[in-house]
């Protein structure tokens, strides 16, 4: 039986972007198939240049079709998806969202839609609070997000806790978001996917000094350009006491029926 497009094809569907965490053949990243004998080229457009995952992608590409008959070389040819193919790719994502969350402004916020991306019909949304500092809150939503993923669960953890953010060191994460065309695409951690200050900001020890209106706008650009792909669980660090980001996020997501 001869080797076919079809049959590489067919190999490279359960083949999952490192950051999107889906098929690169459902996101059309895939871009050629040439068949040379017992060698096969697959040629693969990144969402952007000098993506830091791209070695793993070559790594899963290969793995996937090295294994099919007659196939002794597989050579991966990595190129950059143009501005017009990440705006695609964001309506791929996005675009079928379906309804959104018009959260309550707050007097400094314009109260920009909730995608149902990221809080949609079936996610249970649960945010770890308390009072006090300094009593695990951090431990906790990173044990229980962890063990939700390890049960199969697909899990978003957003870091609000800007002011003592802990969550990317606790989940192993060094990674910068990526951006595609304005939407940003979580790091992931022991299968959660996150997003915090911290990822953001050049060292632990840098101070964030952000008031009222800052902290607000910042948890909107997390829940509404972050794309964290309707999880199962969203689940929520927050800092201590009962302030502006507390309040925010209680005007920011969609309220139980």
């Amino acid at each position: 039986m001869s080797l076919t497009r079809d049959a590489v094809m067919a190999a490279l569907e359960p083949v999952q972007d490192p950051e999107i965490q889906r098929s690169i053949v459902e996101l059309d990243m895939v871009r050629g198939i040439t068949i040379d004998g017992d060698r096969v080229e697959v040629g693969v457009a990144l969402t952007i240049a000098g993506c830091p995952l791209r070695d793993e992608i070559t790594k899963r590409v290969t793995a996937a079709v090295t294994p099919l008959p007659g196939v002794k070389t597989v050579d991966v040819n990595l190129t950059v998806m143009t501005d017009d193919e990440r705006a695609a790719l964001k309506t791929k994502l996005q675009g079928s969202a379906g309804p959104t969350h018009q959260p309550q402004a707050m007097g400094h916020a314009e109260g920009t839609p909730i995608p149902s991306t990221t809080a949609g019909p079936r996610t249970r949304v649960i945010g770890i609070a308390s009072g006090k500092g300094g009593v695990g809150k951090s431990s906790v939503t990173v044990n229980v997000a962890v063990s939700l993923a390890l049960a199969g669960h697909s899990v978003g953890l957003l870091d609000a806790d800007v002011y003592g953010f802990s969550i990317p060191k606790m989940l192993g994460i060094d990674q910068d978001p990526v951006q595609i065309d304005g939407m940003i695409i979580p790091p992931v951690g022991h299968g959660v996917k996150c997003i915090s200050v911290g990822l953001l900001v050049e060292s632990d020890e840098t101070p964030v000094m952000w008031r009222g209106p800052m902290l607000h706008k910042m948890l909107e650009e997390f829940l509404v350009r972050v794309h964290w792909g309707t999880p199962d669980f969203l689940l929520f660090d927050m800092p201590p006491g009962t302030g502006d980001v507390a309040l925010s996020m209680h005007n920011y997501l969609p309220k139980p029926r």
